[in-house]
């Protein structure tokens, strides 16, 4: 099992005959991904070789749709054109859209987004990543051999740096799927989304969540932690000596005043039961203890208000 992407998925890559959508999609062949499709207006028609595999050229992402069956899009459209490519995914019908595409506007996300809960796809991104289920498919950036076997570990993070040095810190463990949400201050796929499916995916028997300053998301994953989550889970925030009012890396983390702090997020999560790495190799070493004891124990809830 998996969560969002499995060997099952056909997927189409948006913007596949540039220099980034030519290099990733040769790396998701590699890895197994059923690519079944590139889509760019102008050409149309044509067919990319990469190492032996023909890969066609569609028009449109609903014409790739009709022709593959594709239920997955990965989308490496320049940030002008990126809401564009979004929206038509939506409009088409597809399950899911990774969005990788890094600086697109704040309004022209908010305005994808929208669209997209508007009608029935699931939007992972901008600015991420993507999604791995190692041993089925790899929709997005996310280097195949830093994981390369199925595991027991599910992990949701905002970094894909971080997501990069957890998988490969814990690859002799594996995962079950690793999402990278992105760090954007508008992102569609939340940590809450993550962890609701992780909870419902019998083959993972642990999350790991990472944070980062800026925002309250962390603060609302520990409270769905707190009432939903049965699971054990390890976190991690990251910007713990960030200084306050300056954007670090990501155009959503940002402090200001007490808000958005790691310090904040880490109690928050605490609070809920959460065990928070000091490091993301001290976050690798809480997951190894854990798994590594024995069957985990059920996540622990903290008392209800009032005492009830």
């Amino acid at each position: 099992m998996a969560i969002f992407l499995t060997k099952e998925s056909k997927v189409l890559v948006q913007g596949m005959t540039g220099a980034e959508g030519m290099r990733h999609t040769r790396r998701m062949l590699a890895a197994g991904t059923r690519v079944v499709g590139g889509v760019n207006p102008r050409k149309a028609g044509r067919t990319v070789d990469f190492d032996g595999i023909p890969v066609p050229v569609f028009g449109t992402v609903e014409e790739g749709m009709t022709a593959t069956g594709a239920d997955v899009t990965v989308v490496f459209v320049p940030p002008p054109s990126a809401k564009a490519a979004v929206i038509e995914a939506v409009d088409a019908g597809i399950t899911l859209a990774v969005v990788i595409t890094e600086g697109i506007p704040v309004h022209d996300a908010v305005a994808f987004h929208a669209h997209a809960r508007a009608g029935s796809t699931r939007v992972i991104g901008p600015n991420c990543p993507g999604v791995i289920s190692p041993g089925q498919s790899n929709a997005g950036i996310i280097p195949p051999d830093i994981a390369p076997a199925p595991g027991r570990i599910g992990l949701v993070s905002k970094s894909g740096t971080l997501t990069y040095q957890l998988m490969h810190e814990l690859r002799d463990i594996g995962f079950s799927s690793a999402v990278g949400i992105g760090g954007d201050p508008v992102i569609g796929t939340s940590h809450i989304d993550c962890l609701t499916a992780f909870e419902q995916d019998p083959d993972t028997e642990l999350i790991v969540l990472i944070g980062e300053i800026g925002g309250d998301a962390e603060e609302r994953a520990a409270a769905h932690i707190a009432r939903h989550i049965t699971k054990p889970v390890i976190g991690y925030i990251a910007g713990f000596t960030a200084p306050e009012g300056r954007t670090m890396g990501h155009a959503g983390a940002i402090v200001s005043g007490s808000s958005g702090t790691a310090e904040a997020k880490k109690k928050a999560l605490e609070a809920a039961g959460v065990a928070v790495g000091a490091t993301p190799t001290e976050t690798a070493a809480l997951t190894r203890s854990r798994l590594l004891a024995g069957t985990p124990p059920p996540h622990p809830r903290p008392p209800a208000a009032g005492g009830a």
